[in-house]
């Protein structure tokens, strides 16, 4: 009784003794260091915060580790998982979160080369009214990087009944007024820029952003899940998302809440809604499993081809990854110093998201230890989809281990000639 009040304050499962039944293997290439690296997840699993994991990584072009422990759903904090908990493998299809927002930001870059848009020019240009409360200016690449000042949506925005109302969705964003200086220091726009690039995407190519997604990557990449959202008739096969950690602070809360336009719990309990699983959330819903997302990044770092098919030309490749070597900014919205570029959170020579030294990575986290990026300085590519929602909790020692793992296996300049 006493380790279940414990676990239940620390918003943790109790983790099962054994977990050989509970790790799936995927086809891997054999690579020295991957189990070491493996063992590091393991630990980020007995963390308890994390009902469920998955681990892709690709280096030199190969799948090296492609994995998954613990489970999908039926995992409740303070219990050890039951006999109808279902299992997590590594094609359980799992919710990317904010790291959605790169794989928009990929196919909003891919619309521009072939002539559909120009992301320098004001998004008025495509959508009328925009323009309205003084948004005339903002482009579509200022929104991509953060810089528009229209970072959190109208909570009446989030109501899941509203997702299927386009015109709805159109009013909201129309709506929008600049809460700080367009073009100027970055505030994260959390919601706000996917639902304006689908806005976008409908008016120039009369198609939503799902369908030019499943039309450009999935489709020709063929890849089973790689959408926003799934088919309603799909939802119970999505990965459950799971509140834990420890419960957060009234401070840390209204930031959050600031943030995210709602407290951070009813986001968790949205996410796990038929509702929103069926959307289209361009910047929160993108459903896919680790390899999925993870083959996307390595088609980059192949110069955008895909077993030979030509996914990205070279030039949009090029734009997408040679960021300019651009400052570390403070966020206005995350209050941390974070370096933007194209739609994505890039690395730096120092520490960053995805370890130390960097500078040439380019990927994107989700809510909240979602972790997808790609480093062409190591022939890299990592996807980390974890189902726990904690910002506080008993993974922080396991977590930044396992980045520390990934980083001293593959070292800089590793390629061969």
């Amino acid at each position: 009784m006493r380790n279940r009040v414990l676990d239940v304050a620390a918003g943790k499962f109790r983790v099962p003794e054994d977990i050989a039944g509970l790790t799936d293997t995927g086809v891997e290439s054999t690579a020295p260091g991957t189990d070491a690296i493996w063992d590091r997840a393991v630990d980020v699993y007995r963390s308890g915060v994390h009902p469920g994991l998955q681990l892709c990584i690709y280096h030199r072009g190969n799948v090296v580790i492609e994995r998954a422990v613990g489970h999908a759903r039926g995992v409740l904090v303070g219990q050890e998982p039951g006999p109808n908990a279902l299992p997590m493998r590594v094609d359980t299809p799992v919710n990317l979160f904010s790291a959605a927002k790169a794989v928009t930001s990929i196919l909003m870059h891919n619309l521009e080369e072939e002539g559909v848009v120009d992301l320098g020019v004001p998004v008025a240009t495509y959508l009328p009214g925009f323009e309205r409360h003084g948004k005339g200016g903002i482009t579509l690449a200022q929104i991509l990087n953060h810089r528009a000042g229209i970072p959190v949506l109208q909570p009446e925005a989030l109501d899941l009944d509203v997702l299927e109302d386009i015109d709805a969705i159109r009013e909201f964003v129309l709506d929008l007024r600049p809460t700080g200086e367009v073009g100027g220091a970055p505030a994260y726009h959390t919601i706000s820029g996917g639902f304006i690039m689908d806005l976008v995407v409908r008016e120039v190519t009369g198609k939503s952003v799902r369908d030019v997604l499943i039309r450009d990557f999935k489709r020709p990449m063929g890849l089973k899940w790689f959408d926003y959202g799934v088919k309603p008739e799909q939802t119970a096969r999505v990965a459950h998302n799971a509140m834990t950690g420890f419960r957060m602070g009234p401070m840390m809360s209204r930031m959050f809440q600031r943030i995210l336009g709602i407290p951070w719990g009813e986001v968790v309990k949205l996410s796990n809604d038929p509702r929103f699983l069926a959307g289209i959330i361009p910047s929160g819903n993108l459903i896919t499993t680790a390899r999925g997302v993870a083959t996307l990044y390595q088609c980059m770092l192949d110069g955008g081809t895909y077993k030979g098919k030509r996914i990205l030309s070279p030039s949009t490749v090029d734009k997408l990854v040679n960021v300019p070597n651009t400052n570390l900014e403070v966020d206005r919205m995350l209050g941390m110093p974070m370096r933007y570029g194209n739609g994505f959170m890039m690395g730096t020579n120092s520490f960053s998201l995805y370890g130390w030294n960097h500078p040439r990575a380019f990927g994107h986290v989700g809510m909240s230890n979602t972790f997808t990026w790609a480093d062409p300085d190591r022939d890299l590519v990592v996807a980390l989809l974890t189902t726990g929602k904690p910002i506080l909790g008993t993974h922080l020692i396991a977590l930044p281990k396992l980045i520390a793992e990934i980083h001293k296996t593959f070292p800089a300049h590793s390629k061969v000639s």
